[in-house]
């Protein structure tokens, strides 16, 4: 299974959505609450190349972008695959 993390505020309703379908796909993550720790937000920043806005997703280390971006992976039958890691092989 592919690594995923989500960099998440308080009350954000993107961030809730991204949570839901990660979920309905059965996909586990590790989520950075910046409300917990205020100091993950520079390094998310860093690593999303300048990205500010919530949610921030990266899988297998790999930034995918928002919620919208997630969405549209998915959409596009992209997303499956690299959940399961068979994304680099296909």
């Amino acid at each position: 299974m592919a690594m995923i993390e989500i960099y998440t505020r308080p009350m954000c309703g993107f961030c809730q959505a991204a949570k839901r379908l990660l979920d309905k796909k059965g996909a586990s993550y590790s989520e950075i609450d910046i409300g917990r720790d205020p100091d993950q937000k520079a390094v998310m920043i860093d690593r999303a190349k300048g990205g500010r806005t919530f949610p921030q997703i990266f899988i297998d280390g790999t930034h995918i972008g928002g919620c919208d971006e997630l969405y549209a992976l998915d959409a596009a039958g992209k997303l499956d695959p690299m959940l399961t890691g068979s994304a680099a092989q296909g």
